[in-house]
């Protein structure tokens, strides 16, 4: 007893920790930590980081560019020698060193510098719209996952349900047959219905536990380690009336046409920096020389200015301005024909919002149907004047008006998070 009671012990101990270490989370949650630990947003993130390392290196473009020289030689005889007469001669340069520092500001680039910056900014901006359409990515899954659990969780309920009520019509069926009043097929039928719902069970079992684990990993957490806390019940969730947003109007606040402005500001910049290509760059600058190639040193300061004219350039240039001004006009037309299907987009998913709150209007009033339906069966089974064969169809009925429901409103979850995002809400 003492071996058994100990083992026991353990056992239980051991529940209670796996119990204890499990995460029950809400959908705020379940969000929260996947756009904290999910691999997309660390990415995103990422990216966001090296467009503003881009933006800080175009910057220094604005400043000076310094350069530092430095050169020594020694020969083994003096690299220049002169002939004076008769066995008299004289070499110089058999060693030496030369070193300067010098820099240089550029004052016009025809734009290219200014335009560069303009450029990275654009960057900048884009790297953080995509950072928030991958947001809308994460928070959809992570719903879509948190909704798959929750359903299937509901459906392991309307098992439950049915199988307490198969319990009850065994227990009849075998009343039934004890009285001399059935036969034993009835309670054959019962047990062939319990055995497809145990099997059904563990399908579903074996569905949530994948679930679960989908999630906890989309969220960043140990493998099967988190469940969720919500429950349906078998009302209606609030209709979707107050979510609507004028398409158009609503156009301007999405992240997808954000997205395609800064394309068309990126190609009209990349047009600017290839005409910037072909005008004349000015700079001024000085440096500070020093050598001594004669054992002798000398120093010297030097400024100058340049001046430097791509005359050729020209040539290859212009096809280069003609291919960036196209570029900008196929940006152009496709922000013109994405804002067009962004807006059919968000029409289309308005009304599978609506068709998904519908559906689970007409699950519910299903379910209420099924109910009576079974109800009535099993009064005309315990009055003798239905088969079992009719009560069992009447109780898949019921199961399957509640899987209906179960589904409906899963689905109308998704949708609704599907039309704000699509709408920029």
């Amino acid at each position: 007893m003492t071996t058994k009671t100990t083992i026991l012990t353990m056992v239980l101990s051991l529940a209670a920790t796996t119990i204890t270490a499990q995460r029950v989370m809400t959908i705020d949650q379940c969000v929260s930590d996947a756009l904290l630990n999910n691999v997309k947003m660390k990415n995103a993130g990422n990216d966001v980081e090296a467009a503003r390392q881009a933006k800080k290196q175009a910057f220094t473009k604005y400043f000076p560019t310094v350069s530092a020289t430095g050169m020594g030689f020694m020969a083994d005889d003096e690299l220049l020698q002169m002939g004076l007469g008769e066995g008299m001669g004289m070499g110089l340069l058999k060693n030496g060193i030369s070193g300067g520092v010098s820099a240089q500001l550029p004052l016009f680039t025809g734009g290219r510098i200014i335009n560069a910056n303009r450029l990275a900014e654009v960057g900048v901006e884009s790297s953080r719209l995509q950072r928030k359409l991958s947001e809308n990515e994460v928070v959809l899954t992570a719903e879509t996952y948190f909704w798959q659990v929750v359903m299937l969780k509901e459906k392991l309920k309307t098992i439950t349900a049915v199988e307490q009520q198969l319990a009850e019509f065994a227990k009849n069926a075998d009343a039934a047959v004890s009285a001399g009043v059935s036969d034993r097929n009835d309670l054959l039928q019962v047990n062939l219905r319990k055995n497809e719902t145990r099997s059904g069970r563990i399908t579903v079992e074996n569905a949530l536990a994948t679930a679960r684990r989908l999630l906890a990993q989309y969220t960043g957490h140990a493998d099967d380690s988190v469940d969720v806390a919500a429950d349906m019940g078998d009302g209606m969730p609030e209709p979707p009336f107050a979510l609507y947003a004028e398409p158009t109007a609503a156009l301007v606040s999405t992240s997808e046409y954000a997205l395609l402005e800064q394309n068309v500001k990126a190609n009209r910049l990349q047009y600017k920096m290839s005409l910037g290509e072909n005008l004349p760059t000015v700079a001024i600058g000085g440096g500070y020389f020093y050598n001594n190639f004669m054992d002798k040193s000398q120093q010297s300061w030097v400024g100058f200015a340049t001046v430097s004219i791509p005359l050729s350039g020209w040539w290859g240039g212009s096809h280069d301005m003609k291919k960036r001004k196209l570029a900008v006009s196929n940006a152009e037309n496709t922000l013109r024909d994405n804002a067009e299907l962004l807006v059919i987009n968000m029409e289309n998913k308005w009304n599978d919002m609506n068709d998904a709150y519908r559906q689970i209007r007409i699950a519910q009033e299903s379910i209420t149907q099924a109910e009576e339906n079974l109800r009535l069966h099993t009064d005309y089974y315990t009055a003798g004047t239905a088969t079992m064969s009719d009560l069992l169809e009447a109780q898949t009925l019921y199961q399957d008006s509640r899987y209906s429901y179960i589904e409906a409103y899963a689905g109308y979850q998704i949708k609704k998070r599907e039309y704000m995002q699509a709408t920029g809400q």
